[in-house]
């Protein structure tokens, strides 16, 4: 399926983005405002560019996650590091609505490229700024990476089973929850500027922030009763049976009831009748205290089931379970299908159709899309650095900036 065409005017249309960042967390959530129609330059290196475009896999030498990153966005080049560079980014700024950047602290200002300087020029600039541990305090000037705040925001040491070592995520949580917190903010600073008489603002969002709100009762619950929560493998300290279980040919479920009647409804699937009426499982609270005594009899029941079988029943008794998927799977669900979750992206550089995820949510009458995939490198230099911002070309030439 290929993803749709842009209909009416897009929801972000007119917003003009400027991306000052690499990796994974700031460009995040210039790909979501471009995902809705913001127009997002992106400036990347003339050298190497997105440091993300040599991350991970790639096909024909072409880094394929920035594929997906920097989608929708344009690309020109500018190393910020000399005179040209950073007058590159004040012409631009000017007539921008949104900066994003995830340089270090201080490393803007280093430029000349600090909020005082770039809103003189434009008071109505929003300055997103994306940094391992925030713009303040004793930290501000470490290193910021995804794992580190994984690792700090108490994530790692709840994540995996009791007696293995704290889990670090498979792919990159603390990075692209801090991408969607960002895109919230950025949107809310410029509602802000509606209501300040079109004055901006700074954005200064930590990348272990998003990640620390979302590990839920985790802090009020040690601070009201000294709870500290433990690994526990697929388990969750709110509700029982919450697991995974293995099928009878060697696939894996996912089974979550809370609720004591998604629960009777569970073991009417498994036809397994004598779980719901053991006294030690009446509720939830029983569950969670007999978790052991109630996952090994719902392992027994799942175990006496195929796959195939297991998930159809599932679904006609109305009951708290899921097929565990891997990618191979997921890209093949009829459901992703029929929402379009999964789209087909034909990219110039690979010459071949690219499937990635596509926009999240909908909206009924200005939905988002995916219009290409991510651009080369300076793809865009002589529409924006010549032809907008009137650079001469022998001078971006010498600087090493191809147009």
């Amino acid at each position: 399926m290929t993803t749709p065409p842009r209909g009416s005017t897009p929801a972000l249309s007119g917003i003009r983005v400027l991306e000052l960042a690499n990796f994974i967390a700031g460009p995040f959530i210039g790909m979501l405002l471009a995902d809705y129609g913001a127009e997002v330059i992106k400036v990347e290196h003339p050298d190497q560019g997105d440091g993300i475009r040599a991350w991970g896999d790639r096909k024909d030498g072409v880094g394929l996650y920035h594929k997906v990153l920097n989608r929708n966005k344009r690309s020109v080049t500018a190393d910020l590091g000399t005179p040209l560079g950073v007058e590159i980014v004040r012409k631009l700024a000017r007539n921008a609505d949104v900066i994003i950047e995830n340089f270090r602290p201080g490393t803007l200002e280093k430029w000349g490229l600090g909020y005082e300087q770039l809103s003189a020029d434009n008071p109505g600039l929003v300055l997103t700024r994306v940094s391992g541990f925030g713009q303040t305090g004793p930290y501000r000037n470490r290193s910021g990476f995804g794992s580190l705040a994984e690792a700090m925001t108490g994530f790692a040491y709840t994540n995996g089973y009791p007696d293995r070592p704290p889990l670090l995520p498979s792919f990159a949580v603390a990075d692209t929850t801090t991408g969607l917190a960002g895109g919230f903010l950025t949107l809310t600073a410029i509602q802000a500027r509606q209501a300040n008489g079109g004055r901006g603002q700074v954005v200064d969002l930590a990348i272990y922030e998003p990640l620390l709100t979302l590990l839920g009762p985790h802090i009020i619950g040690f601070d009201q009763l000294g709870v500290v929560q433990e690994r526990a493998g697929s388990r969750l300290s709110l509700v029982s049976p919450r697991n995974t279980f293995r099928t009878r040919d060697g696939k894996w479920v996912a089974i979550s009831a809370g609720a004591h009647a998604v629960f009777q409804r569970l073991c009417a699937a498994l036809e397994a009748p004598e779980i719901a009426a053991d006294p030690r499982f009446a509720d939830n609270p029983l569950r969670r205290e007999n978790a052991d005594a109630v996952e090994a009899a719902l392992q027994e029941a799942v175990g006496r089931f195929d796959f195939a079988e297991l998930v159809k029943r599932f679904e006609s008794f109305d009951a708290p379970g899921a097929p565990v998927y891997s990618v191979a799977d997921l890209v093949d669900d009829p459901h992703f299908a029929a929402r379009g979750n999964i789209v087909s992206v034909y990219d110039e550089e690979l010459n071949a159709d690219l499937r990635m995820q596509s926009v999240m949510g909908r909206l009924s009458d200005t939905p988002g899309s995916i219009d290409h995939a991510g651009p080369k490198l300076g793809a865009d230099n002589r529409a924006v650095l010549v032809d907008e911002l009137g650079f001469d070309e022998e001078t971006l030439a010498g600087a090493g900036l191809q147009v």
